[in-house]
């Protein structure tokens, strides 16, 4: 399942404007798309469990996508976040 780790960047973390972008992007794909944050899970085609998540600036995040158009949703929801985020310095990096 690939997956990428991230950090936001955003002072306001992933608030309901951005937040609700992502799921409009998220929902345009079949694949099963889950944001991890700690050990908490949201789907995120779901603006009510990715707000549940209050992600909050430096926070550190996992998205993962899996189905037939997994990879494809992974680079439209880097691409939406664009400059909100960077990937996590921790040696995690997309993974097949």
């Amino acid at each position: 399942m690939p997956q990428v780790h991230l950090v936001v960047l955003d002072p306001a973390g992933l608030h309901a404007r951005p937040a609700a972008q992502f799921v409009r992007t998220a929902s345009r794909f079949t694949s099963r798309i889950t944001i991890d944050v700690g050990e908490r899970s949201a789907d995120a085609k779901s603006l009510i469990a990715l707000l549940g998540l209050t992600i909050r600036p430096r926070a550190e995040i996992t998205l993962a996508a899996e189905g037939p158009d997994a990879d494809a949703a992974l680079a439209a929801l880097l691409e939406e976040l664009g400059a909100s985020v960077e990937r996590a310095t921790n040696g995690s990096s997309a993974t097949s």
